[in-house]
């Protein structure tokens, strides 16, 4: 499955190859990072919650007011890599450059995220990964490298 996440303002759209809508990652609220992830009709599906005052961010994935995914940013120069540990579920999203991400489940590459850099500057996200392995927050994987490394890219 191929899905281009792109950052528009504070949300982000989720299109498929067809540049069909799937899922909106909307901000809620002013201020904190919560961020919540919505089908093409709008049903609430996953709030990604960003951790404030951390040095390496880390993020909850929230699924019907209870954490479902806890996200930390080991590295973020050497080795830039987020893990993300539920319930019999072990994902780490790893780089060697901060912009093209290895999705790893239980040691095995499912997947890929890479960061491309568009012509207005913002940055959009070329998500790959096996039908097998695609879940509905998947797409949050990139609004977590986003908060995480997006600075950093477009500094580039």
């Amino acid at each position: 499955m191929e899905l281009i996440i792109a950052a528009k303002g504070s949300k982000y759209l989720v299109q498929d190859k067809k540049s069909r809508l799937l899922y909106t990652v909307k901000k809620k609220g002013f201020g904190a990072g919560h961020y919540n992830l919505m089908d093409a009709s709008n049903y609430l599906l996953y709030t990604l919650v960003q951790s404030e005052d951390e040095r390496k961010p880390s993020f909850s994935i929230i699924l019907n007011d209870d954490t479902f995914l806890k996200m930390e940013c080991k590295s973020l120069f050497l080795d830039p890599t987020i893990t993300a540990e539920g319930k019999n579920m072990n994902y780490s999203i790893a780089s060697k450059d901060r912009k093209n991400f290895d999705i790893i489940f239980n040691d095995t590459v499912v997947g890929h995220i890479k960061t491309k850099v568009s012509v207005s500057g913002d940055l959009q996200y070329d998500l790959d990964i096996e039908n097998t392995a695609f879940d509905d927050y998947i797409p949050l994987f990139a609004v977590a490298i986003d908060k995480a490394f997006g600075s950093m890219n477009k500094q580039k």
